[in-house]
């Protein structure tokens, strides 16, 4: 396995739309963007505007983030591991539940926003709120955080600069400083997501992105101290401490005063000041409840430390956490175990990952509160994982029959991989895996129809279906998941195909091709939507 080299995605069009890079305490996710000789590092949450204005409406909000998550989705660094999702989707549901309650997010907003925070491969320690209610979250933040409430703080704090309507302000701003400058900036940051070198997407965007920095500087800290206000509240109506904001202020800034290299003052529009984290103390003191520790968090840390650099180097660093538990405490030493077994998956070493899964499965556990449920979930899918790695399918899914009665998604879709392997693998009982896919379909059936835009679901359901000989279920499931990461292009063909096969089939199944008819010309609708916007208005020509 050989590292990756490092590149600047796509989401660095995002960020530059929403505004910021936010919390960066790694160099590396600046040393993507900035010259070799002296890569920046700088502590800052999100600052996005100035006033509020009726020209960014909820409508173009809303297209906008729709726009820029289609780009997002087909960069290779955008992560859908379903695992860590169900982890973030868990800490972020509750936040956004609580900002309703709070009256916090209007209704039109609340209808048309997506509210939906996703992952990205990424070392650094970075999140960042886009237009339409997207929050993306690097993986390296969750591996920096040392309890679920300081993750919390950093998903409430984005959501906040959401429901303030920041970006929309920000455009504002951004307008005010001119659309020459503004559209520089955004062709700047495409050109920087397409470049290969690293210098190349340096010179396209070095100039646009310091001055768009620098016109916000007077806009970022009011709105800065309404996220942290806001937030709090946001984190404390949803059940987390207080304090989570308070110690993950204070671990950032430490951080910040160890990686300083004092390269781009002019882009740290807005730091982590003494002010905020003061503020923040007296907050989470009056607040009087404390972070507790969480073994579900301490998994998803370790897991999202292993996958965040699949370099073979970092994988065997990881993978030695096996062998220096004895003085941890037992989620430290549970972590550890996890992050071995895993990175052995990852590097092969079935015979260790093995030994490191069991270690971890048998310590003791306490199996009482819905978190502690979902900590026991998470070791089994992984064990599941590892089996499945050493080709031992029917071990994967004995060990997923512990977890006969959790529909979570994770579940359904690791119950698939194993199910298809199974059924695949020599000496299979070919009733009980043909048994197993039967049941796996129904279930991801049932799972699209309430998450219709959950890619990785229809893909799974279109790999079990084609197994089961249903070949046009099988196309219209693919279909459906190109159309929820936003390739309509390839929805379309893949719906065209569905038609073809309908027709040369006579026992075709002909609910599944009207469903895919009108599928078809949803889309075509949507295609056509989509041209007409990125035209913009057309003049109306004058009448003789």
């Amino acid at each position: 396995m050989r590292p990756v080299a490092p590149r600047l995605p796509s989401r660095a069009l995002a960020l530059c739309l929403a505004g910021a890079l936010a919390l960066p305490v790694s160099p590396a996710l600046h040393a993507q963007a900035a010259p070799s000789a002296s890569p920046p590092s700088a502590v800052r949450l999100p600052a996005l505007g100035e006033a509020v204005s009726d020209d960014v409406s909820v409508g173009a909000e809303k297209r906008l983030g729709e726009q820029i998550m289609r780009e997002i989705r087909r960069d290779p660094d955008y992560m859908d591991d379903a695992p860590l999702l169900d982890y973030l989707q868990a800490t972020w549901s509750p936040l956004v539940s609580a900002a309703r309650q709070r009256g916090d997010i209007g209704a039109d907003v609340d209808t048309q926003f997506a509210w939906e925070a996703f992952l990205v491969r990424d070392r650094s320690v970075n999140a960042f709120a886009l237009p339409g209610g997207y929050v993306g979250v690097h993986l390296g933040l969750i591996a920096m955080t040392a309890t679920r409430d300081e993750l919390a703080s950093v998903l409430a704090h984005e959501l906040s600069h959401v429901t303030q309507r920041h970006i929309a302000r920000g455009s504002v701003s951004a307008s005010r400083q001119g659309n020459l400058a503004m559209a520089a900036m955004i062709l700047g940051m495409l050109v920087a997501s397409r470049a290969n070198n690293a210098d190349v997407a340096q010179a396209a965007v070095m100039g646009s992105q310091a001055a768009a920095a620098q016109g916000q500087l007077n806009f970022s800290r009011d709105m800065e101290r309404e996220a942290d206000r806001v937030g709090l509240a946001v984190l404390e109506g949803a059940g987390f401490a207080g304090a989570g904001m308070a110690a993950m202020f204070e671990k950032l800034d430490h951080a910040n005063r160890l990686n300083d290299s004092g390269a781009y003052p002019y882009l740290r529009s807005h730091p982590l000041t003494t002010e905020r984290i003061g503020e923040a103390r007296q907050r989470a003191a009056s607040s009087g409840t404390a972070p507790r520790p969480l073994l579900w968090h301490s998994l998803m840390q370790a897991r999202a430390r292993v996958l965040m650099d699949p370099s073979s180097q970092a994988l065997a660093r990881l993978q030695d956490l096996d062998s220096n538990t004895a003085s941890a405490g037992p989620n430290e030493r549970a972590a550890a175990l996890y992050a071995s077994a895993l990175a052995s998956a990852l590097l092969r070493d079935s015979a260790r990952a093995e030994r490191a899964w069991a270690a971890a499965w048998a310590l003791p556990r306490s199996g009482i509160s819905r978190e502690d449920a979902a900590a026991e979930r998470a070791l089994a899918l992984l064990g599941a994982q590892v089996a499945l790695q050493r080709g031992d399918a029917a071990r994967a899914m004995d060990r997923l029959a512990r977890l006969r009665d959790d529909e979570s998604r994770p579940a359904q879709l690791q119950r698939a991989q194993a199910a298809l392997a199974w059924q695949a693998s020599a000496g299979a009982d070919q009733a009980a895996a043909d048994a197993a896919l039967r049941a796996s379909a129904e279930a991801l059936q049932t799972w699209t129809a309430e998450h219709r835009k959950d890619s990785a679901a229809w893909t799974a359901l279109s790999q079990v279906a084609d197994r089961l000989g249903l070949k046009l279920r099988a196309v219209r499931a693919e279909a459906e998941s190109r159309a929820a990461i936003g390739d309509l292009g390839g929805a379309i063909d893949r719906l065209r195909a569905g038609q073809r096969l309908a027709r040369q089939r006579t026992q075709a199944d002909f609910i599944e091709a009207s469903v895919i008819d009108a599928r078809l010309r949803d889309l075509l609708a949507q295609q056509r939507q989509l041209m007409a916007d990125s035209r913009g208005p057309q003049r109306q020509q004058p009448q003789e």
